[in-house]
Parts: C-alpha cells; structure tokens; sequence
C-alpha cells in the first residue's frame, strides 16, 4: 500500500485540506453523540437532570452535561430546553454535512489528477520503450492498460480515497467516546470488529488476484479487437468471419466468467459486513442490557453509546469496501505499473557526447545482431563504410537482415556485438535525439496519421509555414494532387491515410522527409508496394530526396538501386557480395541471379 502514496504525494496539500475537512466534520459528529443522553433524559425522565459537583474523567464530563441541561429546564422549561437541544443537534449536523461536502471538493482533483498522471506517464513511457519491448506485447494490450486498467485504478483505488480519509477519524473519534462510556463494551466491540475484519480480509485476498486475471483477459480481448479491425478486408476475403467470431467469442466468454466471480465476491462486502455488524449489535444489546440492569451505566447513556456504536458500523462497513475496491484495484495498477517500470534499454549513456552534423562517414564494423529469444543472428559480422554523400543499397531475400541494419542506424536496436560508428564516434556514446535527428526514413509501409495533409508533413518540424510545406510537396510530386482535395493541404486524410491511395500516402511521407531536410536517408522499400504508374512518381521524388544526401536504401525492385555507389548482397545475416551493379553483373553471382529472376 506505501506505493499508493507515491501517485498521492503531488496532491499532499489538496489531501491536507480534506483531511481537516473530515477531521471538523468528525468532531460535529462526535460533538452530537453526547448531546443525546441529556436528550433523553429530558424526554423521558427529567428528574434525573439535578445540579451537583462531580468528579473528573467521563462521569464529570457527563455530570457537567446533566447540569448544562438542568439549568436550561430550570430557565426556560422543559419544551424550550428540547427546541434548544434540537436546534442544537440541526447545527451540528449541518456543520457535519458542509465539511463532508468540502471534503469532497478538495478531493475532486485529486482523483481525476492521479488518472491523468497515469495516463501521461504511461504514453510517455510508452514513446520511449524501445521497439523490442513492443515485438514481445500486444498491442491491444497496451491499449487497454491505458484505458481500462487506469480507469479501473480510479474506480476501485482512487474513489475509494473518500473512505479512508474520512472514515478513520470518525470511528477514532467514535471510540473515544464510548471508551470514556464503558471500556467494558468497548472490549466487546473490539473484539467483534476484529473478528469481522479477519473473515472481509479474507475474502478480499482473492480479489486482487482475480482482478488481475480479469484485467489480463480484457487486454486479450482489446488485443483481438484490434485485430479484427485491422484484418477486417483478410477476414471476408477468407470467409473467415464465424472463425474469427468464435475466437474472440471464447475469450469473451472466459472474461465473463471471471468477471462474474469477482462481482460475487465484491458485492458480499456489503451483506457480510452488515450481518456481521447486526451480530455485533446483538451481543452489545445483551451485555449492555446487563450493565443497566446492574446499575452500572444509565439507560439514556447506553443508548447513546449504541448511537456511537452506529457512527462506527457505517464507517466500517465503507472502509470495508474500500478494502475490496483497493484489493481489486491494485491487480490493475500491477498491470499499469508493468509497463512504468519497464527496462528503457536504449537510453543515452551517462556522458553522451551532443552531435549536430555529419563530416565523413558511417561505418557498421564486425556488427553482429540478434534479436531476442531468436535462435539465431539476423547479422553476422557486417562491415561496411557509408561515405557521406554516397548511396549504399541492401538487397537479398526477405529475412536476409537489410531491414535490421535500417533500424541499427538510429538506435531502434543496439548491436549485440561489434559497434556503429558515426565519424568515428560510437553511436552509443552519442545523444540519441541527436542521433535519430540527423536522419530521415521512408519505409515501406508509409506511416500517416489521422490529421490534415499539412500536420502529417509538417510532423514534429518546428517553425514549418505553409509555403515551406508546399515546396516540400512539389518537391515530392505531391502538390498536384493535394490541391485537388476537398481542403486542400486542410483535408483530413483518415485513419493512417486510409481516404489517400498508396502512392499518395508515400508521396506524403517524402515530403515530409523532405522538410525535414537531414543530412542522412534510410529509404526501406519505399517503392515496393506500389504500381508502376506511382513507382515512376515516387521514384522522381526519391531522386530529389537523394540529391546531396548520405543514403542507406534497402529495395526488392532492383531497377531502382542500379545507380547506387555500392550495392551490398545480403544472404542469411551475412554479406555474401557487394559492389557496383555493372560490377555484379559482371561476377555473375547472386546479384545477377536476383536481377535476372525479376525481369521474367
């Protein structure tokens, strides 16, 4: 429970505030409980009421009640002495309910400032796990984590913060009370609610690791919601749609099972704690009846003590189901905190050295990669030298490694063994901001976002203005068709680009790059799939981009890298050939074969 402050510390003030809130609110409370038996005797035997000198402790206290109220009766009468009392009971309970009220109003923020830190904390933790983290955990999981597990954690932890600030000082203050009354009853009524609080405890254990299940289920579910939802097109095409219905269907099930029972168990906290305080009432009527048969305690103060005895069994049976709320919230927060407290293995080291320009070259020196629980290197020993200024490309089969050294470039993946260096530097003792900034990326799958033309080009490019946005787009033969939309460079182009065809979302993606004018490019695939018609209207863009640029290019369609200074062949992790294309050709190796097999 200790780490629970931790999301509470900022909020440290507001929580102070309420506490004082609760605390006044408490002692309204408390002040009213010992009110009523002077109350009663009033109403039912006013001869009790007499003047007298009295000790100290409870009895003095009591005795000095008695001779408040006996004055009263003897100045204004008996009815005017209960329309002060009454009055006076108004007040107490206006003044009980106003601080509750306050209490919740400087509770407010900091309820709904605890779920919004978790939610930033977990996006912006998000944004810098590295992208093996991502290989390992759904997506749909992820997303649930942000959303259903963190409103989970204000539902059952957050909501349950009324509870346990207020109702501690109401049953402190309740059992101070009824201590001073009878320690004897306050023996028994300890003991019961120990008792009580053993068997809730009990059944509440089992609730925090159901509600972790329940929370991993409901993950899976929005794993394959998302699913679907992207395959959606694959789906009909297969006829798949009763298999994919009967797989999320099972899971659902399977969720709903394990959300039932932790329902029942949840929903016993009320009854079960109610049951157990009528039995706790019951045995406090028998033994406090024998107190009062025995003269030992008046009749008006055992029913103020079991008035008090009240103010604690309402505030337990809350306190109760905050326990389970917390119990089954923190199987959530588990969750949540899963991902705040994962490893970020790419990070800047301890003396990162700040790099803003690229002199000379890049070279990949005895690299040797493999990713994680694979049983194999995706590269083995890769040297090469990227001059600045030059183009290297990658070609080979898929899974020869072309798109594994892509991402070791700017750092998406450390080097298992061997290094990377950028004019002789190590990457990994340069800034990784600095590092990714020098580079841009087009790749294969042309990544836009649910934004305008002019927001997706101009993507984290601080100070672009519309004319610098229009030059890169007729740079990357975009313009034409930008301005043919419904708003031009203000139309929302959808769902990753879905309302722009291919060759326009990958025309949109070069602009951008283009704005960003880096001294480096690593173009993975970038015309691989498209038709020819917009292969021939990228690869005019692709030209400009290159002008004057260091490029890293990885191709299927070979055609588009005969010009490049070296071509380097990949085969299984290793490099199995390199050279120019009049070269290669010339070996007759696999090079040839590749160019030979595309133009059947």
């Amino acid at each position: 429970m200790l780490r629970l402050l931790l999301y509470y510390a900022p909020y440290k003030r507001l929580i102070g505030v309420a506490v004082i809130c609760n605390l006044l609110m408490s002692i309204f409370m408390v002040v009213s409980i010992p009110v009523l038996q002077p109350f009663l005797q009033i109403l039912f035997n006013p001869g009790e009421l007499k003047r007298s000198v009295q000790t100290t402790g409870y009895q003095g206290l009591e005795q000095k009640i008695n001779n408040f109220f006996a004055q009263l009766i003897e100045q204004h009468g008996r009815e005017e002495a209960l329309l002060i009392v009454c009055l006076f009971l108004v007040l107490t309970f206006f003044g009980k309910n106003l601080f509750r009220y306050l209490s919740l109003y400087f509770l407010a923020p900091v309820r709904n400032g605890i779920v919004r830190d978790l939610r930033q904390k977990l996006v912006e933790k998000t944004l810098n796990l590295p992208l093996s983290y991502f290989s390992e955990e759904r997506k749909g999981d992820l997303m649930s984590r942000v959303s259903a597990d963190v409103q989970e954690v204000e539902w059952s932890i957050v909501g349950a913060t009324e509870a346990v600030a207020r109702e501690p000082i109401v049953i402190v203050g309740s059992l101070l009370f009824m201590i001073s009354v009878s320690p004897g009853l306050l023996f028994f009524v300890i003991g019961l609610m120990l008792f009580s609080g053993f068997i809730i405890a009990g059944v509440g254990r089992s609730l925090k690791r159901q509600s972790g299940e329940a929370q991993k289920q409901l993950g899976l579910i929005g794993s394959l919601l998302e699913e679907t939802l992207g395959g959606l097109r694959i789906i009909k095409a297969f006829n798949a749609e009763t298999w994919q219905s009967n797989r999320f269907g099972r899971e659902n099930d399977n969720y709903s099972h394990t959300l039932t029972g932790l329902y029942r168990r949840r929903d016993l906290a009320s009854p079960l704690s109610e049951f157990l305080g009528i039995g706790a009432v019951s045995v406090l009527l028998w033994f406090g009846a024998k107190q009062v048969f025995a003269g030992q305690i008046s009749a008006a103060t055992f029913i103020t003590f079991l008035y008090a005895f009240y103010n604690i069994i309402e505030p337990a049976k809350h306190l109760s189901a905050a326990s389970y709320s917390i119990r089954k919230g923190l199987g959530a927060l588990d969750r949540v905190e899963s991902v705040l407290h994962a490893d970020i293995l790419i990070r800047d080291g301890e003396n990162a050295v700040s790099v803003n320009t690229f002199e000379d070259k890049i070279e990949f020196r005895n690299v040797v990669f493999q990713y994680q629980n694979a049983d194999r290197p995706a590269l083995n020993q890769v040297n090469f030298v990227l001059q600045k200024g030059k183009t290297v490309a990658l070609v080979g089969a898929s899974g020869a490694g072309k798109s594994t050294i892509a991402d070791l470039m700017p750092r998406f993946y450390d080097v298992t063994e061997g290094e990377i260096l950028i004019d002789g530097r190590d990457i990994r003792s340069l800034r990784l901001q600095d590092i990714r900034g020098m580079m841009g990326i087009v790749s294969q799958e042309a990544i836009l976002f649910n934004d305008t033309v002019y927001n997706n080009i101009a993507f984290s490019s601080n100070g672009a203005t519309m004319d610098t946005v229009e030059a890169a787009a007729k740079a990357a033969n975009a313009h034409d068709f930008i301005k043919l939309l419904p708003d031009g460079y203000n139309t929302n182009i959808g769902d990753r680009g879905g309302k722009l065809s291919g060759g326009q979302r990958q025309r949109i993606t070069i602009a951008r790059a283009l704005l960003k004018n880096p001294p480096i490019l690593i173009l993975d695939e970038a015309t691989s799939a498209l038709d020819s018609e917009s292969e021939q209207l990228v690869q005019v863009a692709l030209e400009r981009l290159l002008q004057n640029r260091t490029a890293l290019v990885i191709a299927h369609r070979l055609s588009t890298v005969q010009h490049a200074d070296e071509i380097i062949v990949l085969e299984g992790g290793s490099m199995v050939e390199r050279g120019t294309h009049v070269a290669l050709m010339e070996k007759g190796g696999i090079y040839q074969r590749l160019v030979e097999l595309q133009a059947l």
